[in-house]
């Protein structure tokens, strides 16, 4: 018994790390798993949304994944949700609907996510 709780408190924090983790170290296009009350990071968008038990609980989607779009060269193509605003030296293409960047307990069919080109 004690063992398995060992175990299980392990199993916890290592998710919990998993989803504090910073950011400091990527590389263009890494992606990071974290919380939905975290803050995206300048220069970074989120490109997914989902329901976690690490991050509470509830209807709303509460983890996302961000990804890093800080050293792309100009002209790169990439698709992001709509939940955060593009960085500096991107610009919105295109806009449509896609299931995975769903953020809201009450989801619509309007466009959510973008494609972003890399312009300066």
């Amino acid at each position: 018994m004690t063992r398995t709780r060992s175990r299980v408190l392990t199993a916890l924090a290592a998710a919990a790390l998993a989803f504090t983790a910073s950011p400091a170290t990527a590389a263009p296009g890494d992606t990071l798993n974290m919380c939905a009350s975290a803050l995206t990071p300048s220069g970074w968008v989120d490109v997914q949304w989902w329901n976690s038990s690490g991050c509470g609980s509830g209807f709303t989607p509460n983890s996302k994944q961000i990804k890093d779009l800080q050293g792309y060269p100009v002209g790169t193509q990439v698709n992001a949700c709509a939940s955060t605003w593009p960085p500096a030296g991107w610009t919105i293409v295109s806009t449509y609907y896609t299931s995975s960047c769903r953020y809201s307990a009450v989801p619509s069919l309007d466009p959510n996510s973008w494609t972003l080109k890399r312009t300066s």
